[in-house]
This record gives structure tokens, C-alpha cells and sequence, in this order.
């Protein structure tokens, strides 16, 4: 094949749509709109989740429970990503996790949960720890901070 043999694929460039221009196009006068109604009129339309009067199911479906505005979202991590991505010894403060990547966004509040051995000390700072990960970060004479 040489580069002046290359071509789009099947389908992959089509003319588009010149539409009002006169009858002899297929697509002059309503512009393909057909005559009246709500689809013909400009700027209008219906959303997608119109069901044509038919009570909308958003309004069909049972209500139930509600969602606090108050309630914290953390960004866990657990002691076995600690163990395997940091040297024994090491002061784990907030930055030091969002410069690892291991916590995503500035604003999210950090829990550090216990799941895997630790056998080095670490001094970690966060906003929460679990019963077990204190226990376990204090065994191997590691220090744990809450941070406000």
C-alpha cells in the first residue's frame, strides 16, 4: 500500500445535511421537520425522560430514606498499602499521602483502616482510625494523630 492509495473507511466521511434549500434537495421547505407540532417549532423539544404525559417514572418509584447533608466522607486506606509503600520510621502526614497519590482529593477526609500485618512504625497523621489499626500501629511502637 503506498500513501497515495489510502482512503476512509466505508461510512467514515459523509455530507452532511444542507437542509431548506429548495424542494428539489428532499429536505426543503419544513427542513425534514414534517408540518406543526411541538418537534417542528424551534428552540423546543422534549427531554429525554418525557414519557408523553404518562406520570414520569422519577414520580412512579417508592420514596424512602433520605440523605444526611452532614454525613463525612472518607478516603480510606489500609495498613498493608502503608507497609509496602513506606520505609520504617517515616512520618506520614496528609501532604506526604496526597503527594503519593494514595489520597485523591485535597478536601476528603482520610481513615486509616486495619486490614494486612504492619510490622514497621510509622507516625500517622489522619482524620480517623479504626479500633484495629490503632491497635496494630501501636504494637510495632508506631504513634497515631487525629488530625482536626
Amino acid at each position: 500500500m503506498k500513501l497515495h492509495e489510502l482512503t476512509y473507511a466505508e461510512g467514515a466521511k459523509t455530507q452532511r445535511k444542507r437542509v431548506g434549500r429548495g424542494p428539489g434537495s428532499g429536505l426543503g421547505k419544513t427542513s425534514g421537520k414534517g408540518h406543526k407540532g411541538q418537534k417542528a417549532r424551534s428552540g423546543s423539544g422534549i427531554h429525554l425522560w418525557f414519557e408523553g404525559g404518562q406520570m414520569p417514572l422519577q414520580r412512579r418509584l417508592p420514596k424512602r430514606g433520605f440523605t444526611s447533608v452532614f454525613k463525612k466522607e472518607y478516603e480510606i486506606i489500609n495498613l498493608k498499602t502503608l507497609e509496602q509503600r513506606f520505609e520504617s520510621g517515616t512520618e506520614i502526614t496528609l501532604d506526604l499521602l496526597r503527594e503519593t497519590r494514595l489520597v485523591r482529593r485535597d478536601v476528603s477526609l482520610v481513615k486509616i483502616l486495619g486490614q494486612g500485618d504492619l510490622s514497621k512504625s510509622f507516625h500517622i497523621h489522619a482524620h480517623a482510625f479504626s479500633k484495629s489499626a490503632m491497635e496494630k500501629i501501636q504494637a510495632v511502637g508506631g504513634e497515631c494523630t487525629i488530625v482536626n
